[in-house]
């Protein structure tokens, strides 16, 4: 591929990115579950606008562009609200949930540096947390321990006491992990690095924008933000359910000081001038905060509590149709909207394979073998239409399994 010698018409130009788009996954009709978290076309047209506002500001420099980095500090301060944080509590926007973990991690390794003397420092998560903190210990230079997981796929507590030692700087669990939509036994874990002065961090990437407003609904949400003690540090993304387009992420200190101390990058020894950033990227594009500011102002408390209100009704009327299906079963028990789906009886990839020819985009999973949803607003249109087209997919594999059986 080459740089074209004569720029494209910008009528062909469109005409062929339209035609390759078509090849991607169909979110907006509610086919796929997974990477886009579309909730309808009133917010389709607030992040619409907000992103061209600011489309070509660069949030690196605060004293050019203040109206982002005010933005900003107000996106900090209502996630942090979200999750409980105390006055003394300040955090910052990142691109993602891997970016917020990474700096998590670099944090909490300054911190042990800096505290405790720690040299060879070790990342302690769970099996089933994000692959972003075995990418940050290779990043960072952390060794990386895995605690295994009981029979609910929540972190087995003993374990990881046995795993924690002197050059552990960080401890982690997930509310809720990404494979099964379980919230770790977060109090029981954070205790225990608290007992030894160690960083302990919520990954809240999930369910930072959702728990919250489940928990105002009246679900019995087990503990997991800053009213545990010991909890450190929490991850949200903003493009998860705070329903924000890509690039938005928030991650909060419960102390303002470790932020400034740990987190912060600060450079002076060249002829540029002060350089400073709270994040891994330098030039930051300000559309991901201006969009992160508007929709969270635009949709506030009610607007997030009725969206849960859907999201929690679609969840529960999948779950009940999956465990309806006699071959088919919930692995473990999911905290919100999140689910993985398996079964001791039928090849579930095969099930898969059926699913996706009917147009339905599900992710796979291993250990154990499952396909994987998270369940958005836009979902409730479509749930009678993949529960009626699973149970056809349990019937042709079937079917097909007997055929062979037959001919074998």
């Amino acid at each position: 591929m080459h740089l074209p010698r004569k720029g494209i018409p910008r009528e062909k130009l469109f005409e062929r990115m339209r035609a390759r788009k078509k090849e991607d996954a169909d979110w907006r009709a509610g086919r796929t579950w997974s990477l886009v978290y579309p909730a309808g076309e009133e917010v389709d047209g607030i992040l619409h606008e907000a992103n061209e506002l600011y489309l070509y500001e660069n949030a690196l420099n605060p004293f050019r562009f203040p109206s982002l980095r005010q933005m900003e500090t107000e996106v900090v301060g209502m996630t942090a609200g979200l999750l409980n944080a105390p006055e003394a509590a300040d955090g910052a926007m990142t691109s993602g949930g891997t970016e917020s973990i990474l700096m998590a991690v670099k944090s909490a390794r300054e911190r042990a540096r800096a505290e405790r003397g720690v040299t060879q420092p070790e990342l302690l998560a769970p099996v089933s947390a994000h692959p972003a903190f075995a990418k940050a210990a290779a990043y960072l230079d952390l060794k990386h321990i895995q605690v295994p997981l009981c029979d609910d796929y929540r972190a087995d507590v003993n374990a990881a006491a046995k795993l924690l030692t002197e050059n552990t700087a960080l401890m982690v669990g997930s509310a809720p992990n990404y494979p099964f939509g379980v919230i770790d036994p977060i109090p029981e874990l954070a205790a225990l690095a608290a007992e030894r002065g160690i960083s302990f961090h919520t990954d809240a990437c999930l369910g930072g924008f959702l728990l919250p407003f489940y928990e105002r609904l009246g679900v019995n949400v087990p503990p997991f933000d800053f009213r545990v003690p010991g909890v450190t540090t929490i991850s949200a993304d903003v493009h998860k359910y705070g329903y924000c387009t890509k690039g938005a992420s928030v991650i909060v200190h419960r102390e303002a000081e470790h932020l400034r101390k740990y987190q912060l990058f600060v450079y002076r020894d060249w002829p540029g001038g002060l350089y400073g950033s709270f994040a891994m990227a330098g030039a930051r594009p300000g559309s991901p905060i201006a969009a992160a500011w508007a929709i969270m102002m635009y949709l506030g408390e009610e607007g997030y509590q009725r969206l849960a209100q859907s999201v929690r009704e679609t969840t529960e009327k999948l779950s009940s149709g999956i465990a309806a299906i006699p071959q088919l079963r919930v692995w473990g028990d999911p905290a919100m909207s999140v689910l993985a789906f398996g079964s001791d009886e039928v090849d579930i990839m095969a099930i898969g394979d059926v699913m996706d020819d009917r147009g339905w985009c599900l992710d796979r999973q291993t250990d154990p073998a499952a396909l994987h949803m998270m369940v958005s607003p836009e979902h409730a249109k479509v749930v009678d239409a993949f529960l009626a087209d699973l149970l056809r997919a349990i019937q042709h594999h079937e079917t097909s399994r007997g055929r062979e059986a037959r001919y074998s």
